[in-house]
Parts: C-alpha cells; structure tokens; sequence
C-alpha cells in the first residue's frame, strides 16, 4: 500500500501538469468550437453549427485538401531524399567522420525557422539566387515566380523535413547486424535482392516514424506556408489565423484546429497500426 501511494504521489505533479496545460485547454477549446459568433458577438449556444459551416464552404475544405496535398507530397520527396542520405552516412562514409556527417545533417535545427523560410524567399525571389544563376546560363529569358507559390513551400518544408528523416532512417540502419547481408550473400542473393529482401524490410520502420513526424510537423505548420508560400493557396493553419486576427471567429478556428487535429490523429491511429502488424 505504502508503495502504491509513494508512486501515484511521484506520478501526481505530471498529471497535474499534463491536466492544466493539455487537457483543460483542450475541452475549453471543444467547448468554444460549439459556440458560435453573431454581430460579432461570441454567442455560447451548444450546437454543431461551425464544423457543418467547414464542411459546406468550398473555402474551407479547399484549404484541408491544399494541407493534405502540400503534406503528401513533402513527405514523400523527404523519404526519397533522406533514404540514400542515410544510407551513405551509414554504410559509405567512415566510421570517424560519421559523427561530424550527423552534425552537417542536422545543422538546419541550429537556425530559427523564421530566418531559414525568409532565407530561402530571398533564394527563390526574381532576384534571388536561382533564378540570377538561370538567366546567367541562359536556360531561361524571364524569370521565374518561384516564390510565393505552392513549390516554394515544398522547397522550404523539404530543405528541413530531410534532415529529421535522415536522422530517423539512420537510428533504424545502423542497428542492422551485417551478418544479415554475409548471409544473404552467401545464399546467392544479389545487391539489389538484399536491398529489396532485408534491408528496406527492416527499416521500413524508421521510415514510418520520420514519415509521421513530418506530416505532423508539416500539417500543422503556419510559418512556411505563409512566408514562402503567400496568401495564393491557403492552408488550414492559414485559415485558422485568419478566422482569429481578421475575424475574430473563435469559436471557428477551433472547430477547424479540432478538425485538423482529427486528421493527425486519423494517421497516428494508421501508423500505429501498421507498425502493431509489422510486429506480428
């Protein structure tokens, strides 16, 4: 008995911490997505008036798919990227300067990300680097509009998201025993019949954690999307702020943050299951 209260007394502060800094804001915001503005007014009626208004204005749900497609296709250019970074770090540079290769991978964690996006919309701009070195070689007449647009947001998410699932695929490769590829080989098995049989099976799971902690990261990011990206293709992080410091529309923008949170969990609930059958 004793050891029991000893442990619910050790387990206390962090329920409490955990109950009034995450789960009170969290019903208080549930609470506030049913209520509902009027002549700018904050009216507390109780109904689900706000996540059918999401669902029927094209407005809204363009920006859930612009979110969806922006995420998707970041996440998947970062795996394609990060996968041979990887590997290189972990089966082509030498053992003594795999530490400072790990150290280049994660230097873009060591810069604000408000200053990393503002650097790259320098880079991307009329006048940045890209497109000064494109006119110079004369591949290109005019140039481009780079910035401001959905690619640029890919650029700048990429630029970071590659490096987080560098880090991620690398834990996983290294920890694979090399007798596992002597033993492959031994039974005829080809480079490529190793990659495809053991290797990628068996890191497939650094894959799926890297590939969810950037859809999450990336969903839910504001800062890129409006600095790189502009006001062009609204994400829903972008339509939240706006519900709030244009329209003063709580009570929407936390329907839209609760939908949005839907969605991640809707891909925690897939990658977990996945990675519950991969252990099966």
């Amino acid at each position: 008995m004793d050891d029991t209260r000893t442990g619910w007394g050790l387990l206390a502060p962090a329920f409490l911490w955990l109950a009034t800094f995450f789960t009170l804001p969290l019903l208080l915001m549930v609470a506030v997505s049913l209520w509902t503005r009027d002549k700018g007014e904050i009216v507390r009626t109780w109904d689900l008036g706000n996540y059918a208004t999401f669902f029927e204005k094209s407005y809204f749900l363009q920006g859930l798919v612009n979110s969806l497609e922006i995420t998707a296709l970041v996440t998947v250019i970062s795996v394609l990227l990060a996968y041979p970074l990887a590997w290189i770090i972990a089966e082509v540079v030498p053992a003594r300067f795999r530490r400072l290769a790990l150290i280049l991978a994660i230097l873009p964690f060591w810069t604000s990300y408000v200053v990393r996006s503002y650097s790259w919309l320098l880079v991307l701009g009329k006048g940045g680097v890209v497109n000064q070195t494109l006119l110079s070689i004369g591949l290109i007449a005019e140039p481009l509009e780079i910035a401001s647009t959905r690619a640029a947001t890919v650029i700048g998410f990429v630029h970071f998201f590659t490096m987080l699932l560098t880090l991620t695929i690398y834990a996983n490769m290294v920890q694979l025993p090399p007798s596992y590829r002597r033993a492959a080989a031994d039974l005829g098995a080809s480079g490529f019949q190793t990659f495809r049989h053991i290797i990628l099976p068996l890191t497939l799971p650094g894959i799926m954690v890297g590939a969810f902690l950037t859809f999450v990261l990336c969903i839910g990011d504001y800062i890129t999307p409006q600095i790189l990206g502009g006001n062009n293709e609204l994400t829903l992080p972008q339509i939240i702020m706006l519900q709030i410091g244009r329209r003063a529309d709580f009570p929407m923008a936390s329907a839209i943050a609760l939908i949005l949170m839907a969605v991640v969990t809707l891909a925690y609930l897939a990658c977990a299951r996945w990675l519950r059958l991969e252990r099966i």
